[in-house]
């Protein structure tokens, strides 16, 4: 399903508080964690959205019982994973990367089958750690067949993860329950998304499993993963529009239950906008930007946060200087090729946008309404949606890819702006009694 959008415009600077649902990334690690764990798991205010209900069916269908009562899911592992069962991925990149280390497990094969777009998504280094585990695996992008067992080796696993760091975190979740546990060494490039690698690590540690840090790698010894019950932090990349909401109206948006510590890569938010020059504070009501004058360029290397990188270019493409977006070469092969897709359709705004070897770089100028593309990308919508608060007549041409994280990101967003008419409203009114 897909439906176009006209995006709203923001009629005053923007004035909301706005609650946005659980971690994606954590969310997913926790329910491989519980299936994977010694004794049933209660994961509390996980994230409801496309990804992780793929995740919870995938789950299912290798034996795992989930029960889900509002906030409340109960996760229960089985003696065993099953096999002779085709798994659906969609577009999400956990499932197809975590789940098929969990499919070596399982006792027959295990199909795994995905959206058109999947096909394209790199595969190649996970199924080698694999093999390199004794696994048979037929396919080297979706579709493909994982067949187990592990055979017992100390022989290090060594992979090329400079294309998603998802291969590391796949393997080191299922490290632990390896006949010799896992020696598991990066080779190439620098790996992207470190911070998820530190979130996959210490989401471990916190169950008990030993896992030694290298030069080069981690070391995870065998034994078994504790069951824990745990409360889902909010998915802080899935307020970076909300924050850039802020930013780009001259308002103030606060995101409540902001945590003081984490390990989520959308942290970085909060010095990005403070780079854009507003104005940030983190307390206990939450983390609040407030924007105050004509933006400021920025020089940002998102390596660590790639998925911050369609809307931090929106927030750049209105800027008053130029910007440089390093790190970032990877994410040509997410859910599209986002940094092709970021030229293209800032350009159809009137941005002038170019590619570099690792990012973009944005120049100040005029902005147009125009259509604006998805690519079935959940973060190209949502850059197309910040961009219609201030740009007349953006169309975003396929709103309903934001489920893939926020099903319910079309009703936030107009009750963010909503909520700003009613305290003008309510402002006037105070005024004119007075």
């Amino acid at each position: 399903m897909t439906t176009v959008w006209p995006a709203p415009q923001a009629p005053y600077p923007i004035r909301a508080t706005v609650e946005v649902p659980g971690s994606k990334s954590e969310t997913n690690r926790a329910l491989v964690l519980a299936a994977l764990a010694d004794g049933p798991s209660r994961i509390r205010g996980g994230l409801i959205a496309r990804d992780t209900e793929l995740m919870i069916e995938a789950l299912r269908a290798l034996g795992v019982t989930i029960e889900i009562t509002g906030a409340d899911w109960q996760v229960t592992p089985p003696s065993r994973f099953t096999g002779d069962v085709t798994v659906y991925c969609g577009l999400a990149g956990t499932v197809m990367r975590f789940v098929p280390a969990l499919a070596a497990l399982a006792e027959a094969p295990v199909q795994f089958v995905g959206d058109e777009q999947a096909s394209a998504r790199p595969m190649g280094p996970l199924l080698d750690g694999l093999r390199q585990l004794g696994v048979a695996v037929l396919g080297e992008q979706l579709p493909c067949t994982v067949t187990g067992p592990v055979r017992a080796s100390d022989e290090p696993v060594v992979i090329d993860s400079s294309s998603s760091s998802q291969f590391l975190s796949a393997l080191l979740l299922v490290g632990a329950r390896l006949p010799d546990g896992l020696d598991l060494r990066h080779s190439g490039d620098t790996v992207p998304s470190r911070p998820h690698i530190a979130m996959t690590v210490e989401m471990l540690r916190d169950r008990g499993v030993r896992i030694d840090e290298t030069d080069d790698g981690w070391v995870v010894h065998p034994g078994p993963i504790a069951a824990r019950d745990v409360v889902v932090e909010p998915d802080l990349s899935n307020a970076a529009p909300f924050l850039a909401a802020a930013a780009i109206t001259r308002g103030t948006v606060t995101i409540p239950h902001w945590p003081m510590r984490t390990i989520q890569p959308g942290d970085q938010l909060r010095h990005i906008f403070a780079q854009f020059g507003c104005e940030t504070a983190l307390d206990e009501d939450g983390f609040t930007v407030t924007g105050g004058k004509d933006l400021d360029g920025i020089e940002v290397d998102l390596a660590d946060a790639s998925e911050l990188t369609p809307v931090v270019a929106a927030v750049a493409a209105l800027a008053g200087h130029t910007s440089h977006i390093h790190g970032v070469a990877h994410i040509r092969g997410h859910e599209t090729d986002r940094l092709a897709a970021l030229e293209k359709e800032l350009t159809g705004l009137g941005s002038r946008t170019s590619q570099t070897h690792d990012g973009l770089t944005i120049h100040p100028s005029m902005l147009h309404g125009a259509g604006f593309a998805s690519y079935a990308d959940h973060r190209m919508a949502q850059a197309g949606a910040v961009l219609g608060l201030v740009v007349h007549d953006v169309v975003v041409d396929d709103i309903d890819c934001t489920s893939k994280t926020m099903p319910e990101f079309p009703a936030l967003w107009q009750q963010m702006i909503d909520a700003t008419v009613a305290a003008v409203d309510a402002n006037s009114d105070d005024s004119a009694g007075s």
